[in-house]
């Protein structure tokens, strides 16, 4: 290990080390709520629980007249009454830089790969305020998913944060593979909150693969573990965002779920005693969303586009979490569960999807040939019944009878296998010729 490597470990260490002036007692154990004696600490400072078998690390939450909240992080199983809790006089840190690209981190951004330590890093703590709004450079520049639904008719701009609203089953974790490997993105930082142990492999060696892994950093805290893990986890993957932005990098920060996270928020107000209110979330968790979405953008040098899954409960995309994201975010990606039941991968409904930025980021030419086709979809699907059961007439409607001559060039620009890659200007193209051929065909001239 190199000279600042050993620096940096020897930092950390002493970072670890607790205040031996005040030290608190544990009182009470309810749940995942620990409470102790009162030791002077501040809401969000890190505290270690120590027995003589074993300490875990826990985030003081609230306080009250008789002692202080604490959320452990990890197991406690073994602390007694009378643990001794020691402040250690900061908040949660993490470490961040190009030595995390290409590995696999838990949700406090410690490596799980199994490939030994991490190499060049800073310690960032994990709370930082967004950019001043004022300091924001506007998004002008268009940012190529490589998929040629989006980057033709819903195109994204370079720091813009679009939320990708789905049910379960409909192919959400193909779509964020497919990005992330083809995305004009410099470096990607992927947070998987709340998953199934099992989709995680399957997330990183089949949808991700190794092209996609070698440029990204992978932050998981898998559903099993306790609730402040994952909440966490979506800080870790932010303040590592940031770091790459800092450097004047174009991070792409894909974050599955918000659902997730927001439902690990829920369980730790409602631990500390927070009134249930909107579907049982309590106040706190419509405050944090705006707090941690609003820290992906453009900043002074790099930029950060951000994409969030929403998990839409029972398929409602107006339950409480994807209300409040679609009203932070600059736009919604609804994956459609009638389009994946039809084979129609990705199953992104145009009509339904909306990209805030993209006239901006667009030329003339290519938002005139992107509405032009969306209007035209938006006739199909308005008579699709007609059309399926052959109840609707030839010469009803003129946009109807250009939607289904058009229809078999329409569904190959919107269908895309996972291993088929595409490019922003080729996505424009077939876009503009493809309307090209729809008005021709309105003004009689082919058939």
């Amino acid at each position: 290990m190199s000279d600042v490597g050993l620096l940096d470990s020897a930092v950390a260490r002493l970072r670890d080390l607790p205040r031996l002036v005040h030290l608190g007692r544990v009182t009470r154990v309810i749940g995942q709520v620990v409470e102790a004696s009162q030791v002077p600490v501040a809401v969000g400072e890190v505290c270690r629980l120590s027995t003589a078998q074993r300490s875990v690390l826990a985030v003081v939450a609230g306080f009250h007249d008789r002692g202080i909240m604490l959320l452990p992080i990890g197991e406690i199983e073994g602390i007694h009454p009378g643990a001794m809790v020691a402040p250690l006089g900061r908040p949660l840190y993490v470490a961040a830089g190009r030595g995390l690209i290409g590995r696999v981190l838990d949700g406090l951004g410690r490596p799980i790969d199994g490939l030994g330590p991490v190499g060049p890093t800073v310690s960032r703590s994990l709370y930082s305020d967004p950019p001043n709004p004022l300091e924001r450079p506007p998004i002008t520049t268009p940012f190529s998913t490589g998929v040629r639904a989006l980057d033709g008719l819903e195109s994204f701009g370079r720091g813009q944060r679009v939320g990708i609203m789905a049910g379960s089953g409909v192919g959400k974790s193909v779509l964020l593979g497919m990005i992330a490997r083809t995305a004009s993105s410099d470096v990607n930082v992927i947070a998987l909150l709340g998953e199934r142990g099992r989709e995680v492999r399957e997330f990183i060696e089949r949808d991700l693969g190794p092209e996609g892994l070698a440029r990204s950093v992978v932050v998981v805290a898998t559903s099993d573990q306790a609730a402040v893990v994952r909440a966490t986890g979506a800080l870790v993957a932010t303040t590592i965002a940031e770091h790459f932005r800092d450097e004047g990098r174009n991070v792409l920060l894909m974050m599955d779920s918000v659902t997730r996270v927001a439902m690990a928020l829920r369980e730790v107000g409602l631990a500390i005693g927070e009134p249930p209110t909107t579907k049982g979330y309590p106040p706190s968790v419509f405050a944090a969303l705006p707090r941690l979405l609003e820290r992906a953008g453009n900043g002074r040098t790099g930029s950060i586009t951000g994409l969030y899954t929403v998990l839409v409960e029972g398929d409602d995309f107006n339950e409480p979490v994807a209300d409040a994201a679609r009203s932070i975010l600059d736009g919604h990606v609804v994956l459609a569960r009638r389009l994946a039941t039809a084979k129609q991968f990705p199953a992104i409904d145009i009509l339904e999807s909306v990209s805030r930025v993209r006239d901006a980021v667009v030329d003339v030419e290519h938002r005139s040939a992107a509405n032009a086709l969306i209007r035209l979809e938006a006739a199909y699907h308005a008579h699709e019944d007609l059309i399926a059961v052959g109840a609707y007439k030839p010469g009803a409607n003129a946009a109807v009878d250009t939607a289904i001559a058009i229809r078999p060039e329409m569904l190959a620009l919107l269908q895309q296998r996972p291993d088929e890659p595409s490019r922003f200007a080729l996505a424009r193209d077939a876009v503009v010729a493809l309307a090209a051929r729809a008005i021709a065909l309105e003004q009689g001239g082919e058939e």
